[in-house]
């Protein structure tokens, strides 16, 4: 996935889920944020931030914030928009015979159903920005959505094959586990869901200022394991 033209700035601060101000060029700059998490770990004053130019000349806002640079660590991607838009890129290269994005089933859209053969499959998708000691956690706000698609999943399984997918937006982490200092009841839906038959993929990406990739193949991915309520349990390296 590529972004059309980006820039680096200052971040200064946010004074709501949607902007942010940023210094660009001497000069301060509103700026949208694509990102209505909190980020609160990332989004911090001074640190370098990566905006993308709004295609649209007429819009309030002139450029989208897209990613930005931790302290000690490195580039995070924090667009919630591109993980779907890597994830699709990704799933149209393993010889899927159908590919359908926002699935309609139940009382949800399901990120992506695909077909391959007499199979048929359900994957949701996740970004996770959180990094804790090299560790990816999710989510970094209390998520309904996401507990209500787990269940979903959960329900669904045997009729299809479920599968939740995180897509890491950041180098150098190959594992996401539960934040469930955040939200418990999110850890409890995603251990119930690995039980019923969930799979869990993890895909690891290289992020650069203009965009980033994917870089696990099909066969990189997890069922039961991922770690939930403190509870350590062997993984295997993606």
């Amino acid at each position: 996935m590529k972004y059309r033209k980006t820039v680096r700035a200052k971040f200064l601060e946010r004074p709501n889920r949607f902007i942010a101000r940023v210094e660009l060029d001497g000069k301060v700059e509103t700026v949208h944020v694509k990102n209505t998490g909190r980020c609160r770990e990332l989004l911090l004053p001074g640190v370098t931030v990566i905006l993308e130019k709004a295609e649209n000349p007429n819009r309030k806002t002139g450029y989208d914030l897209v990613a930005v640079y931790k302290q000690g660590f490195g580039l995070i991607n924090i667009d919630s928009q591109a993980p779907n838009k890597v994830a699709g890129e990704w799933l149209a290269q393993q010889d899927y015979d159908v590919i359908r994005p926002e699935y309609r089933f139940g009382n949800s859209r399901i990120d992506f159903y695909m077909e391959k053969g007499s199979e048929r499959f359900l994957m949701e998708v996740k970004g996770c920005t959180l990094e804790v000691d090299g560790i990816g956690y999710f989510p970094d706000a209390p998520t309904e959505r996401g507990v209500k698609h787990l269940r979903e999943l959960a329900g669904a399984v045997g009729e299809y094959h479920c599968i939740l997918t995180f897509v890491i937006q950041m180098d150098g982490v190959s594992e996401v586990r539960p934040n469930v200092e955040t939200h418990p009841e999110f850890g409890t839906a995603l251990e119930e869901a690995k039980q019923a038959g969930v799979e869990v993929l993890f895909l690891r990406c290289h992020v650069e200022e203009d965009g980033f990739e994917i870089l696990s193949s099909p066969q990189e991915h997890i069922g039961p394991g991922v770690c939930s309520h403190g509870e350590e349990k062997e993984l295997r390296e993606m």
